[in-house]
């Protein structure tokens, strides 16, 4: 479809259209040299739009040739009309390419493209039946990084009674990893008979899934004046101690509150080091959140309290269904979906997200 019918988009690339022209104007102004930092800012916009707005006047321009030749094919007849019909033929090709091309440049970058992602999973409502659901996504994602080629390294483990998860985090490295990850943050929602109810009743619970792309040292610096760190023996199922050494780490970042505990190591060191790679992660989202008050909401959303009411996802066992409620997609496969088939429901989010994207909608 062309992107200059849809009257949404239309205004969209005619606004990027005038934009371009008032920087041309203050490109061509001496006095913007005398502000470094509002010439780097100006210029950087330019270079920003300027393919986009090439785009945009090479589609036009075949789009009048490709009309044009429709009203002169009225009346022709042999050769002058089987070589009109080629060159419109041409041309509305060409509209169809470069169309493709302007809505790929009205989406804007990912700034997180290309990371490695941090995901945390916790049994929240439901009992033990919640961390047994908790461990059945933290299967579901480890199969799906399997069938996508990622890397997998497991930060912290903590299994409940029944063998399923109380807590887990775990770091998935691959060049589309956040890419495709990214939706999956939320409360997920669970409607199924438990294996510890006698009476065969269906029960709901949950698990919250918390995605998170990983930040580095330079990129993200904390102040080791802003840390308490405290130290203390690994603790197991039922409160055991596993480690005769102080190995267990918590950090708490004492001007955000924010608490991050690392205890599956040997070393102190390491679960240190690993404590901070979390920490960095959750401090740029909160950073990001408070800079961008519409992501924030959203941000803040994905783990919730883990309520019943509170889903982006539902699984339910009997009627062998995956419904997603952001997009109210509903799938019959819930078996492929936790066999780590999730490309079904993650290529129609992404989907969703591209077409409001392109309408200008980033809500």
């Amino acid at each position: 479809m062309d992107p200059t019918v849809d009257p949404r988009i239309a205004a969209r690339l005619d606004a990027a259209e005038q934009e371009l022209r008032d920087l041309e104007v203050q490109l061509a102004d001496g006095s913007l040299g005398e502000d470094p930092r509002r010439l780097r800012t100006v210029t950087a916009r330019y270079r920003e739009l300027e393919p986009l707005v090439a785009a945009i006047e090479r589609l036009r321009r075949r789009r009048a040739d490709a009309d044009a030749a429709a009203e002169l094919l009225e009346g022709l007849q042999g050769d002058e009309r089987a070589e009109l019909e080629h060159e419109r033929t041409e041309a509305l090709a060409d509209v169809a390419r470069l169309a493709d091309d302007v809505r790929e440049l009205l989406v804007p970058p990912d700034p997180d493209a290309g990371r490695s992602v941090i995901v945390e999973i916790r049994g929240a409502e439901g009992g033990e039946e919640a961390n047994l659901f908790a461990g059945d996504l933290h299967a579901m994602y480890l199969a799906y990084a399997q069938r996508h080629g990622w890397t997998v390294e497991t930060l912290s483990l903590d299994r409940s009674d029944l063998g399923g998860v109380n807590q887990v985090t775990f770091v998935v490295s691959g060049p589309d990893a956040w890419r495709r990850l990214k939706y999956e943050g939320g409360p997920h929602r669970v409607q199924r008979v438990p294996v510890t109810e006698s009476q065969g009743r269906i029960h709901t619970s949950s698990a919250t899934v918390a995605v998170l792309p990983e930040y580095d040292e330079v990129e993200v610096s904390v102040d080791e004046r802003d840390l308490q760190v405290d130290v203390y023996r690994s603790q197991g199922a039922g409160g055991q101690s596993v480690n005769t050494t102080d190995s267990a780490v918590r950090i708490t970042h004492l001007p955000t509150g924010i608490v991050v505990t690392m205890q599956d190591e040997r070393s102190q060191l390491q679960n240190r080091a690993r404590a901070m790679q979390v920490l960095r992660a959750r401090l740029h989202e909160r950073a990001e959140a408070e800079q961008h008050a519409a992501v924030a909401a959203d941000r803040r959303a994905q783990v919730g309290g883990g309520g019943r009411s509170e889903k982006i996802r539902t699984y339910n066992v009997k009627e062998n269904r995956v419904t997603d409620h952001r997009i109210g997609l509903t799938v019959y496969r819930l078996a492929d979906v936790l066999a780590g088939d999730l490309d079904l429901v993650v290529d129609a989010l992404a989907a969703d997200e591209r077409s409001r994207q392109l309408a200008g909608d980033a809500s």
